[in-house]
């Protein structure tokens, strides 16, 4: 048993290591990127849900057609064949307008006040987003995160993918991937929004669908598995 217990310490400890080389490796070709364009923390919120099953470009078209009038009030005034046609670019308009109302009607029914939300624990936050429909695990960290700049890492589909080639074996499930990288790194948003942000930006130049190994700072270690 206590063999067994070493061994499993052992390799927790090598799959630690093999992400910091791949922070690091990242860091260094591409140096200090940030993740998540958008001008205030409710333009996160409903770019959270409008990049759901789609491209971040199809997202900002849709986000251009509200011609920068993007409010709380507006999301909830709007009738919903008009908030369905302004977000149509961004594919499943008719769930995802459903899903905007319902996410803005959980924002303001604390004001809008971010100092009120962050008065609950990340956990109770979570719990409450995951509520909401529409909202689901990765949805609600990127919002944790990058709206409301809390220590919530997310996992999405250029995660999946490098961990998968490289390869690292943090988990299979969503859950499993996040609480290794929760576990391995700083409990700190700005690294989580930072090691984020280097896996999407390889992701869209490198370790896309159909791979383009050439130039990825990552190459020599991947062992570009499908």
């Amino acid at each position: 048993m206590a063999r067994r217990l070493h061994f499993r310490i052992c390799c927790e400890k090598l799959l630690v290591r093999e992400l910091e080389k791949i922070y690091q490796t990242l860091y260094s070709h591409y140096d200090d990127l940030k993740w998540w364009p958008a001008a205030s923390i409710f333009e996160v919120i409903v770019g959270a849900i409008l990049t759901q099953n789609t491209a971040w470009t199809n997202v900002e078209k849709a986000m251009e057609r509200f011609e920068g009038n993007l409010s709380p009030s507006r999301i909830l005034n709007l009738p919903i064949d008009e908030l369905q046609e302004i977000i149509r670019p961004a594919g499943f308009y008719r769930q995802k307008s459903q899903y905007l109302k319902a996410v803005t009607e959980w924002f303001m029914g604390y004001d809008g006040d971010i100092d009120l939300i962050k008065n609950y624990s990340l956990q109770d936050i979570r719990a409450e987003l995951l509520k909401v429909r529409g909202v689901g695990n990765e949805t609600a960290d990127s919002i944790l995160l990058y709206a409301f700049d809390l220590p919530s890492f997310v996992v999405d589909a250029y995660t999946m993918r490098l961990f998968r080639r490289y390869p690292i074996d943090a988990g299979k499930t969503y859950l499993e991937v996040k609480t290794f990288c929760e576990e391995a790194l700083p409990r700190d948003a700005k690294v989580y929004n930072h090691f984020h942000a280097l896996i999407v930006h390889n992701g869209k130049e490198h370790c896309k669908k159909k791979m383009a190994c050439s130039g990825c700072p990552l190459e020599e270690f991947c062992q570009k598995l499908p």
